[in-house]
C-alpha cells in the first residue's frame, strides 16, 4: 500500500515530498466531472470568522446560540449550523472534557491553549452531480492555512445522522483542521434540505429558501412530485414537509461510501488549485496525488459507517486509514458466534438498522414501563397503553403491567441488544431517536415519495398536539437547527391516521386500540414492511405492503458491509451501552466478519469502551454525568493512532475492551483515571480475539 511506502522509506520523506522536482510533472489538474455547477470559495481570517467556529471561538460554542437576521444571511445560516452541530456531538460543559481533552482551545497536544482555537483558511463548496435539484448531495473542502504541501493529509468528515454539511465539523472536522490537513465533508444526500409543500419553497446550497421553480437545479432538495400531487397531498395534509432523506425517493444511504470518495476527490481538485504548480503558459498541475497525501477516511455514526463502505469500495487507492466511531454498518451475515465474557453465543446478530430499529420501536414503549427501568436518565415517556395494546394483540403474554413491561424489555434484548443499553433506550424514546428512524429509513429504503404518506406519517410543525403551519422565524433558520430526521427544528411527526382527525405521534390514537399508546398501530406497519409478515396475524404480505417489503429488503442490500477493508490499517472505537447502533449488529459483527474474511493479515483493530453511550452531550445530565464517559475522546484517540501508524510505522495497538472509570457521584470533572488510554499492549483478560469461529469480547 502506498503510506506503507511511505513508512519504508522514513528518513527519505523529503524525496516523497519533492514539489520542485518529483511533483512538477503532474496532470493537468481538473474540477472532477461529478461536480454540478459553480464551486463556491470562502477565505476566513481565524478572526472575525473561522473554518472550526465560524467566529464564536470556543468559548461561544459554549455559549448561547448566535443570533440571526430576518431573514437570516448565508453567513448567519452558517454560524448556526456549526453551532448546533457541534453541540449535538459534542459535549461543551467543562465537567465532561471541553477544554481539556477536547475543544478548539485544546492543541493536539492536549493542552488547553488559552485561546479562542479559531482556524484561519478557505471553504468550498458544491453539488456532486447529477445536479437536478431533487437531491442534490452537497460536497465541501476546508483547508486551514496551515496546511503543508510537503505534508499533505486528508481527513473525511461525512456527516453523522441525517444531517447536514457541516454534520461533523465538531468531530472528524476539528481533529483534521488542527492537525492541518484538509477536511473532505459530505452531506451524503441526506442533509437538511427540506421542501415546504404548502408553499413550495425549497432550500439553496447555503440554507437560503426560495421558490422550488426559482432555484431548480440549485435547491438541496425538492420533492419529486407533480404540482398536481403536491397541491392534492397539501389539501388532505396542510403545512408539511418533504425531507432530503426521507423523500428522495433513491435510498441515499446506498452512495453514502461513493459520496465519500467523491468528497476525497473533490478535495484533491480543491488542493492543487491552492498547491498545485503552473509553468508559464500551462495550466494548473496536480502536484498532490493519493501518492503523497495521507488520507484518513473519518467520522461518527452514519459518517463513520459512510467512511467504512467509502473503503470497501475504494478502487482508486484514495483512502490509506481508517478511524471511526461508533460506525453505523450493516455487516453482511456470517457464521460465526459472539460471546460476551461468560454469556451464551449469539450467532443472530448483524441485523440491519431498519430490523431491530422497527422491534424496538415497537416494544420501547412498554418496556420503559419495566420496575428495572424506573431509574433511567430521561424516561419521561413510558407508555402503560403501549403495554395493555400490545397485550390486547397477542404480542405480550403477561397477566401484569409489571409482567409486560419485562417481557417487552425481554424481547428487545433478546433479539441482540446488549443489557448494557437498558437504562439508555428510555431517552432515546423520549426524544424519538427510534420512531424517527423507522420512520425516515422506512420512507428512504421502500423509495416512498411523500405523498403516499408511509403507514400514515408526515412531518409537520404541532401546536397542542394539532398540525400547525411552522412559524415562519423557525421555517428560516432549518439549516442551522434541523438534523435532517424529524422530529427536528419544529417539524415533529405527524400521525395522520389518529382517531379523530390528524395528531403529533407521541399524543395520537391508534384506531385499532382506541387508545394514546404512542402510535402503535403506526409501529407495527413499519414493523411488518421490515419483516414482511403483519405482526399480529402472522400473515405474510400481499399487494402494495408486499412490495414496498421488497423495495426495503433490496435497498438493504445494496448498503451491506462486506467486511473488506483491503487490508488498510482501521481503527473502529464504539460504546458498549451504544442504544442506537447495538454493538452485536454493527460494530461486533463487522468485525467478526473482518476477521473472518482476513485473519492475522486483517489491519483492522477494535476498541469496545465501557461506560460510553452514543450520544455524549447526554452527559451533561444527571443520571448520565456519574455513569458516562465521552466516547467522543476515543474517536481522536483514534485518529492519532491511525495518523501516527501511517506516518511513523507505529504498531495499532491490539483489539480490546477499554475499561473507563465513570465520575461517579457527584460528576467531578473528568480526568485522565476516567479515560485511560488504549493500551498497545492489554493483558490477555482485556483482548478481544476471534478464533475462527467465535468473536470472544471479555467484560
Amino acid at each position: 500500500m502506498k503510506k506503507d511506502r511511505r513508512v519504508i522509506v522514513g528518513l527519505l520523506s523529503a524525496i516523497v515530498f519533492a514539489p520542485a522536482t518529483v511533483l512538477a510533472h503532474g496532470k493537468p489538474n481538473r474540477l472532477p466531472e461529478f461536480i454540478s455547477g459553480e464551486v463556491l470559495a470562502t477565505a476566513y481570517d481565524g478572526v472575525s470568522d473561522d473554518l472550526l467556529t465560524a467566529g464564536l471561538g470556543a468559548s461561544g460554542l459554549a455559549g448561547a446560540a448566535p443570533a440571526v437576521g430576518s431573514p437570516p444571511t448565508a453567513a448567519e445560516l452558517r454560524r448556526l449550523a456549526i453551532y448546533n452541530n457541534y453541540r449535538a456531538l459534542v459535549p461543551t460543559d467543562p465537567g465532561n472534557g471541553y477544554g481539556s481533552f477536547f475543544g478548539p482551545q485544546v492543541d493536539t497536544d492536549g493542552n488547553n491553549t488559552g485561546g479562542e482555537g479559531m482556524i484561519a483558511g478557505t471553504e468550498y463548496l458544491a453539488f456532486a452531480g447529477p445536479r437536478s435539484g431533487r437531491a442534490n448531495v452537497t460536497l465541501m473542502v476546508q483547508v486551514p492555512a496551515g496546511f503543508d504541501p510537503d505534508n499533505a493529509c486528508i481527513v473525511t468528515a461525512p456527516s453523522s445522522g441525517s444531517r447536514g454539511i457541516y454534520g461533523a465539523i465538531g468531530t472528524a472536522g476539528e481533529w483534521g483542521l488542527k492537525h492541518g490537513c484538509a477536511v473532505a465533508y459530505t452531506d451524503k444526500g441526506s442533509g437538511t434540505g427540506a421542501h415546504n409543500l404548502a408553499t413550495d419553497r425549497v432550500t439553496s446550497i447555503t440554507g437560503e429558501w426560495a421558490g422550488a421553480d426559482a432555484l431548480g437545479r440549485d435547491s438541496q432538495f425538492t420533492a419529486p412530485v407533480s404540482d398536481e400531487a403536491r397541491a392534492a397531498f397539501d389539501a388532505a395534509h396542510p403545512n408539511r414537509y418533504a425531507f432530503k432523506h426521507a423523500h428522495s425517493q433513491h435510498n441515499p444511504e446506498m452512495d453514502w461510501g461513493r459520496n465519500v470518495l467523491q468528497s476525497i476527490e473533490f478535495a484533491f481538485y480543491v488542493l492543487n488549485e491552492q498547491f498545485g504548480t503552473r509553468g508559464p503558459g500551462e495550466p494548473q498541475r496536480a502536484t498532490l496525488t493519493p501518492d503523497n497525501t495521507m488520507v484518513i477516511a473519518s467520522s461518527v455514526s452514519n459518517g463513520g459507517g459512510s467512511s467504512v463502505r467509502a473503503a470497501e469500495m475504494d478502487r482508486k487507492g484514495l483512502i490509506d486509514g481508517v478511524a471511526v466511531s461508533e460506525p453505523n454498518v450493516n455487516p453482511r451475515p456470517a457464521g460465526f458466534a459472539i460471546v460476551q465474557g461468560a454469556g451464551a453465543p449469539l450467532y443472530d446478530h448483524g441485523r440491519s438498522l431498519y430490523d431491530y430499529t422497527t422491534l424496538i420501536n415497537v416494544y420501547q414503549g412498554c418496556a420503559n414501563a419495566a420496575a428495572a427501568n424506573a431509574v433511567a436518565p430521561f424516561n419521561f415517556a413510558p407508555s402503560p397503553d403501549s403495554c395493555t395494546s400490545l397485550a390486547e394483540k397477542g404480542l405480550l403474554t403477561g397477566a401484569t403491567l409489571a409482567e409486560q413491561a419485562e417481557q417487552a424489555q425481554r424481547i428487545i434484548n433478546d433479539y441482540g441488544v446488549t443489557p448494557e443499553q437498558n437504562l439508555v433506550q428510555p431517552s432515546h424514546w423520549f426524544v424519538n431517536v427510534p420512531q424517527s428512524i423507522s420512520v425516515t429509513y422506512g420512507n428512504a429504503y421502500s423509495r416512498s415519495s411523500v405523498v403516499d404518506n408511509l403507514c400514515g406519517y408526515s412531518f409537520g410543525a404541532s401546536a397542542g398536539g394539532v398540525p400547525v403551519a411552522l412559524a415562519e422565524a423557525a421555517e428560516l433558520i432549518l439549516f442551522g437547527t434541523s438534523n435532517g430526521i424529524p422530529p427536528t427544528g419544529g417539524v415533529n411527526l405527524i400521525n395522520d391516521d389518529s382517531l379523530g382527525g390528524a395528531m403529533e405521534n407521541r399524543v395520537s390514537i391508534s384506531p385499532s386500540t382506541g387508545r394514546a399508546d404512542q402510535n402503535l398501530d403506526g409501529a407495527l406497519c413499519l414493523r411488518a414492511l421490515a419483516t414482511g409478515f403483519d405482526p399480529v396475524t402472522g400473515e405474510r404480505l400481499r399487494g402494495t405492503a408486499r412490495a414496498l417489503h421488497r423495495h426495503i429488503l433490496h435497498s438493504i442490500e445494496q448498503l451491506r458491509a462486506s467486511g473488506d477493508l483491503g487490508g488498510r490499517p482501521a481503527v473502529f472505537v464504539t460504546g458498549r451501552n451504544d442504544a442506537i447502533l447495538p454493538i452485536n449488529h454493527t460494530s461486533r459483527s463487522y468485525f467478526g466478519l473482518n476477521q473472518s474474511r482476513h485473519g492475522d493479515r486483517s489491519g483492522l483493530r477494535y476498541y469496545e469502551i465501557t461506560n460510553a453511550h452514543h450520544l455524549d452531550v447526554f452527559n451533561v445530565f444527571p443520571g448520565f454525568a456519574e455513569n458516562f464517559i465521552p466516547l467522543h475522546h476515543y474517536l481522536f484517540e483514534a485518529l492519532d493512532l491511525v495518523y501516527d501508524h501511517l506516518r511513523n510505522g507505529t504498531p495499532l495497538p491490539p483489539s480490546q475492551v477499554v475499561h473507563t472509570v465513570p465520575r461517579g457521584a457527584g460528576a467531578p470533572p473528568l480526568t485522565a483515571a476516567n479515560v485511560p488510554a488504549i493500551d498497545p499492549a492489554p493483558p490477555e483478560a482485556n483482548r478481544i480475539v476471534f478464533d475462527g469461529a467465535t468473536l470472544f469480547v471479555p467484560e
